[in-house]
């Protein structure tokens, strides 16, 4: 039985979950990429051509590629995953009791493949071949969608992170991404690779609203012994932060958080938009916005449960003392100040280590690429031209659930 543990952002990378972009891509145009939080439409045969590559690359490495829509699929074998699945996302709630109902019947008699496709994808009203007295179809137009596709599935990292011994199935803040939680809900609790393991689902797993303690993936990092760091960006906020961090503490599976306060903009969405962990002592930044004099608080646990709260100098020390190091090895965003501009959006600072020294990148930025060659940093490039629109990297793309620690 293989362990379901990640102890670092840098130790050998051994299983990792992707999603490769299909359907709901074709269903991204430019009057709803916005709404879906795409800055654009992507070509879709050639974003898979390219996430096939980065799913290829890791293989080469050693690493066990784990796919969310055949995951989707096994899971949805277990009736009772089925039944939990479509109560969830096809509710009373969003759809009106009357409308529930007639769509949960239309779906639960697809072939489990067809369904994940339609709750990873979308469906439109004209996509929809049964009648109902609902008011609900009536008052929509042909090409509104009955379920919204969820094209940011492709960014496996956020909507849950194992960090050390257990999960967060991460409550999120846009509303276009909530119900991707569910589907990792469902994975970890019925599908046979999970299902009767030993591991913690510290926050998020609960039939609730989170109000405003929301956190995604892409602002934790595990950087390794005990320490987790995470960014309080646009999406993840300090109520998340405490909420998840006193879940930590609570388990002994943690010994402190490190949180950061982001500047709240488009170009920093998530702190690994700005910051990854590289080698043991190693960090890629974007000096942008990564500045010295960014809030800084140390969070550990009190011996009565409660949250023990100091605020750092800043991130480098707090980091610094966090792993026992003497000094970080920062690696700044490659090229002059536009080249860098330009390479942080497209994903620079956003590597996936796959061992110490050793991490995935976009081959497009080329500046970056030549700066951690040169600092001994070795880069497998993969395509990006497309995928790098949706505004995520290597890391972004991917959700370690097996890693070793440093």
């Amino acid at each position: 039985m293989t362990q379901l543990y990640v102890g670092s952002e840098v130790g050998q990378l051994r299983r990792v979950l992707l999603h490769r972009p299909e359907r709901a891509l074709t269903h991204l145009t430019p009057s709803n990429c916005h709404e879906l939080l795409f800055d654009d439409v992507l070509a879709v045969e050639a974003a898979g051509e390219e996430h096939d590559i980065f799913s290829q690359t890791l293989t080469n490495q050693g690493v066990e590629v784990l796919h969310l829509h055949d995951l989707l699929v096994e899971t949805l074998a277990v009736p009772e995953a089925k039944t939990w699945l479509l109560n969830t996302q096809i509710s009373d709630y969003r759809y009106g009791p009357t409308f529930a109902t007639d769509l949960k019947h239309y779906l639960a008699d697809m072939t489990n493949d067809h369904l994940a496709t339609i709750l990873l994808g979308g469906l439109a009203y004209s996509e929809l071949p049964i009648k109902s007295s609902s008011m609900l179809p009536k008052m929509h137009r042909p090409l509104d969608f009955v379920i919204e596709p969820l094209p940011n599935h492709l960014f496996t990292r956020d909507t849950s992170c194992w960090v050390y011994g257990g999960v967060s199935l991460n409550p999120m803040m846009m509303p276009a991404r909530q119900r991707e939680t569910n589907h990792l809900r469902a994975i970890y609790r019925w599908h046979p690779i999970f299902a009767g393991q030993e591991f913690i689902r510290y926050f998020g797993d609960e039939d609730r609203h989170y109000d405003n303690a929301t956190i995604e993936g892409g602002d934790v990092l595990v950087i390794g012994k005990g320490a987790v760091l995470i960014g309080i960006s646009e999406r993840t906020t300090p109520q998340g932060v405490e909420n998840l961090a006193a879940h930590l503490f609570a388990s002994g599976q943690a010994s402190q958080v490190i949180a950061i306060d982001l500047p709240k903009h488009r170009s920093c969405m998530h702190l690994d938009t700005v910051m990854t962990h590289m080698d043991i002592d190693t960090f890629s930044v974007y000096p942008e916005i990564m500045r010295q004099d960014l809030d800084t608080w140390q969070l550990t646990p009190k011996a009565d449960g409660s949250l023990n709260v100091k605020q750092m100098p800043n991130y480098v020390k707090a980091v610094e003392s966090a792993l026992g190091l003497d000094q970080l090895r920062i690696i700044t965003t490659g090229g002059d100040s536009y080249e860098a501009e330009r390479e942080q959006w497209n994903d620079a600072n956003n590597v996936l280590t796959v061992k110490p020294g050793v991490v995935i990148g976009y081959e497009r930025n080329v500046y970056t690429n030549e700066k951690y060659d040169k600092a001994g940093i070795e880069v497998l490039t993969i395509p990006g031209n497309e995928l790098g629109r949706g505004r995520g990297g290597a890391r972004c793309m991917s959700c370690p659930i097996e890693r070793d620690s440093i």
